[in-house]
């Protein structure tokens, strides 16, 4: 028997996911639920975090590096008192401090933590080494060392604070690991921390309120489902928009260079309609864009 391929379906999904279930399952739950041909996400939340997963369907999975780059909100809380094995209240506690800080304190070490700096991910994260995950190596017993990589943390606030616990909100670029923040902030406290709880606020334009209850996800809500799906070009806030010509429009279609009617800076990254339609990702060449992802939607 041939396997089902199933629906082509196109768009955006964008899932309140809770806590205890990692991004990779609610993707498969809503390719099940709609059955959808394709699906992905842009950007992974860990398993004990909520908030916003951005799932893609169909031609909007095109459209994902324009939002893994996007910037990204996080409200979290450290833990006091502990550093843990995967820097969560998950892990086991690899370290213990009777020091705490005072708000004062905290408030003077976030502008060390905001700008372009370094950051070390947790042990027990989904970086590659030698082509195997990390938390893969980890679980086997295996000393994971991971290098430091830049990140941009575009702001860092404290929402409040209590003698064990501070409430933070961060706002930050592709890449961040907000309990990576958590360790770090607790070493240079000199009080050790861990992330006790994370919620992803917004992700580029999608924002958590607007997320799809998880416990709707079901082939018996497909319609419900449906009705919630935001266009590809959701994705693509951040751009310009060209309007293709008639002639220009059948040429991109075709991953030709196409006449557009707008205009934007001499090899800006921009999007591509055609009477409400989207086109393609691509850059513009000065009346022209030239395409390097375009959508085919039938």
């Amino acid at each position: 028997m041939a396997r089902k391929k199933g629906r082509e379906i196109h768009g955006w999904l964008i899932v309140d996911k809770p806590a205890g279930i990692g991004s990779t399952d609610v993707v498969g739950k809503v390719r099940w639920a709609l059955d959808a041909k394709k699906a992905g996400h842009a950007g992974t939340l860990d398993p004990d975090a909520t908030g916003v997963l951005a799932v893609a369907l169909g031609e909007a999975t095109k459209t994902v590096p324009i939002l893994t780059d996007a910037l990204k909100a996080y409200d979290f809380t450290v833990s006091w008192g502990a550093e843990t094995s995967t820097d969560d209240a998950s892990g086991g506690v690899v370290k213990t401090s009777d020091a705490r800080p005072d708000e004062a304190a905290i408030r003077a070490a976030l502008p060390e933590f905001t700008g372009e700096i370094m950051q070390v991910p947790p042990a027990v994260s989904a970086v590659r080494i030698d082509g195997a995950r990390a938390y893969d190596l980890a679980r086997e017993g295996e000393v994971v060392e991971l290098a430091a990589r830049p990140l941009w943390v575009e702001s860092l606030e404290l929402l409040g604070a209590a003698r064990d616990s501070a409430e933070l909100r961060m706002v930050c670029g592709k890449g961040g690991y907000v309990r990576s923040i958590a360790r770090d902030l607790g070493r240079k406290l000199g009080c050790l921390g861990h992330v006790a709880q994370l919620r992803r606020i917004w992700s580029g334009p999608f924002e958590a309120g607007d997320g799809f209850a998880f416990d709707r996800i079901d082939r018996a809500n497909q319609a419900e489902i449906e009705a919630a799906l935001l266009p590809l070009q959701a994705a693509l806030a951040d751009l310009p928009e060209m309007q293709a010509t008639e002639i220009g429009a059948t040429r991109i279609l075709n991953g030709n260079p196409g006449q557009v009617l707008g205009h934007a800076e001499f090899g800006e990254e921009v999007w591509v309609s055609r009477n409400g339609r989207a086109l393609c990702i691509g850059r513009y060449m000065g009346g022209e864009v030239q395409p390097s992802r375009v959508f085919n939607l039938g």
